[in-house]
């Protein structure tokens, strides 16, 4: 065989060898993202969820899409936390930044991906939340900012979008508590009621039958003393099917509260 011919042929092996390995690759990450997505959106098992995802963040180091996931659980690991003792509250505190550095993680590696944007904009706010948002307005800005640039690109399909529309529509909700005179001096002056209504609105035409944005939309509502409104949102709390682990304490307040608008 001459000297040409066999070079040929290792190259080809080679490529042949690459290409087999790259498929693996993809076959072996999609199956332990499906495996913990489904840990998280259908048997609701966070912990089971958490185990997957850290095993394919080993395996398949710096990936965008195992980050944002990592992310995903560590919230919904964090908002179960007790936290009657302040030990307890830092604990809680620990884990939502954690999730944070995996957002932001997955934000520098994927930039271009809405749900990178999205999944930190909900870490950034449960830690506004948690610290008082009108006491780190430069965080409650960023939750804005990320919302915005998530809906600029557009991507992730409607649940995605929806998302980044109810967060956007949850902090505008949230801000508008205060006097807006006084968090305008904290550069929160942006934040209107008129708009965290149409970005509810529009979540929920993005991704309808979804006790979340019905029950939050409902509530930001009464407090507007638009109570016809809120019960028909209340309603449709009831009318939705599960989706998600909160769904029975979503029903459960939404029931309680259409009792206590009922006269009104």
């Amino acid at each position: 065989m001459k000297p040409s011919s066999k070079f040929f042929l290792f190259f080809l092996s080679l490529v042949i060898s690459i290409t087999i390995s790259n498929l693996t690759f993809g076959q072996k990450l999609e199956e332990l993202l499906k495996q913990g997505d489904d840990y998280l959106d259908v048997s609701f098992d966070n912990q089971k969820a958490l185990d997957v995802f850290q095993k394919a963040d080993k395996q398949f180091p710096n990936n965008w899409e195992v980050n944002w996931r990592l992310s995903r659980v560590y919230v919904y690991l964090a908002e179960r936390m007790p936290e009657s003792t302040s030990a307890q509250k830092d604990a809680q505190l620990a884990v939502y930044q954690k999730a944070y550095d995996y957002a932001d993680k997955a934000v520098k590696l994927a930039p271009e991906k809405s749900i990178t944007y999205v999944r930190r904009a909900i870490a950034n706010g449960r830690i506004a939340l948690f610290k008082g948002v009108f006491s780190v307005a430069g965080v409650v800005n960023s939750v804005k900012a990320d919302c915005e640039k998530a809906i600029d690109l557009g991507n992730g399909g409607n649940y995605v979008q929806a998302l980044a529309h109810y967060v956007l529509a949850r902090t505008n909700d949230k801000v508008s508590e205060k006097w807006k005179p006084a968090r305008a001096i904290l550069g929160l002056g942006w934040a209107d009621m008129d708009k965290a209504f149409s970005e509810y609105n529009i979540a929920i035409k993005l991704y309808p039958n979804f006790r979340m944005f019905y029950l939050d939309y409902a509530k930001a509502l009464i407090k507007e003393d638009e109570y016809a409104k809120a019960k028909e949102m209340l309603n449709k709390v009831i009318a939705s099917p599960k989706r998600d682990e909160n769904d029975d304490n979503q029903l459960y307040e939404a029931k309680n509260l259409l009792e206590q608008i009922k006269n009104k």
